[in-house]
């Protein structure tokens, strides 16, 4: 029999990383099989109309919702929960744990975040966490690595399954008559996208110069906190380099159709964050699963896929490096196309149908390790 899958996580129509991940997950392990169903986590702010496929809400502003998001996963054969410390209830996103440990079916914990220095609420609830769990994901080896190294986890849980990339889909896309940069995702303080503008500043010399989209609305978290005085920030930056000409800001949340044409138009894909400690990004992923340069700074997921592979690792906070990575990019004979050929043996493995084949078979290892500790007296 096909497995059924309940999932626990933030979805659409909510707009986060999360959220996209997840629909996305859940469209592939339940294509073809019977459906799915996803416990949506809201937060106040959200959109209340579910989508197709929510069996239930769990808004955090319910004290005690956590009962209901277990009853409702407890319907199906595999719980898999997205874990993030912000989106849960309680402190640091606490109220996941009495979910996982009210659970009568085997649940899969997809970690998004692994801190290096965690506080020690957050150590102890990780790994109360995988504790309670019956397998637990992390999306790149450096996670993995962390996971085992700085907290107190039995190892034979932990797996490494990457981040999902969509296939190409639509009309190729034509080439622009520019070279053309692009940067997207939710847009708040420590995007970096400032970085990037200096960095356009210092390749104005460049014929035809170089244009720069930045695709994405600001996050929802930062509007609500500081409004779009960040989006302010960077434009007033652009009219005092003389680049404002060059930028385009789409502050819309583009569909996979819109997107995966905005992105094969790219010559570089630039993620110039200030992270250090981002394990995990779907922006980084899309890139090289598209075959697109892309041009990072050194945080972790970045390393560990781009180090002699299919882009270029620069400084955080340098636009003089940033800039003439780039400028390599653009100019050096044959760089561009070898680095899109790097990442062809990769692209394979992120496509969404690998990924969630390889979520299938750890799901039906914890089916299996549950029938066969099911005595026949007991059955």
């Amino acid at each position: 029999m096909s497995t059924r899958y309940g999932f626990l996580s933030t979805h659409p129509p909510t707009r986060c990383g999360l959220a996209t991940f997840n629909s996305a997950l859940a469209a592939h392990l339940t294509a073809g099989g019977p459906p799915g169903g996803v416990v949506r986590v809201t937060a106040p702010g959200d959109t209340p109309r579910p989508e197709p496929g929510v069996v239930h809400t769990w808004s955090t502003r319910n004290a005690g919702g956590w009962r209901g998001a277990a009853a409702a996963l407890n319907a199906f054969d595999v719980a898999v929960v997205q874990h993030e410390y912000g989106i849960y209830p309680g402190t640091d996103g606490e109220d996941v744990l009495p979910v996982l440990r009210r659970l009568t079916v085997p649940s899969i914990v997809v970690l998004h975040t692994v801190l290096r220095q965690p506080s020690a609420r957050q150590k102890t609830l990780l790994e109360q966490i995988v504790a309670a769990a019956g397998a637990v994901v992390t999306m790149t080896g450096t996670a993995h690595d962390r996971l085992l190294v700085g907290y107190a986890v039995d190892p034979a849980k932990v797996s490494v399954i990457p981040h999902g990339a969509a296939d190409p889909v639509g009309a190729p896309t034509l080439r622009r008559t520019r070279p053309h940069l692009l940067t997207w995702g939710l847009l708040g303080p420590g995007k970096g996208i400032e970085w990037t503008l200096r960095a356009l500043a210092r390749l104005q010399d460049l014929d035809p110069t170089p244009t720069y989209t930045v695709a994405g609305r600001t996050h929802p978290k930062v509007i609500e906190h500081q409004g779009e005085a960040y989006r302010a920030g960077l434009h007033r930056l652009g009219a005092e380099l003389g680049v404002a000409h060059c930028v385009d800001y789409q502050a819309a949340y583009h569909d996979q159709a819109t997107l995966g044409a905005l992105i094969r138009s790219a010559d570089v894909v630039v993620l110039p964050y200030d992270s250090t400690e981002q394990v995990t990004s779907g922006v980084l992923t899309e890139a090289v699963a598209a075959g697109v340069p892309v041009v990072a700074t050194p945080f972790p997921h970045a390393v560990e896929l781009l180090t002699g592979g299919p882009g270029l690792v620069v400084p955080h906070r340098d636009p003089a490096a940033l800039a003439g990575a780039i400028r390599r990019i653009l100019t050096e004979p044959g760089l561009s196309a070898n680095l899109a050929g790097r990442s062809r043996p990769i692209a394979a493995d992120l496509r969404w149908p690998s990924v969630a084949a390889r979520y299938e078979a750890l799901a039906g290892r914890l089916v299996a390790g549950r029938s066969s500790t099911v005595t026949p007296a007991a059955a």
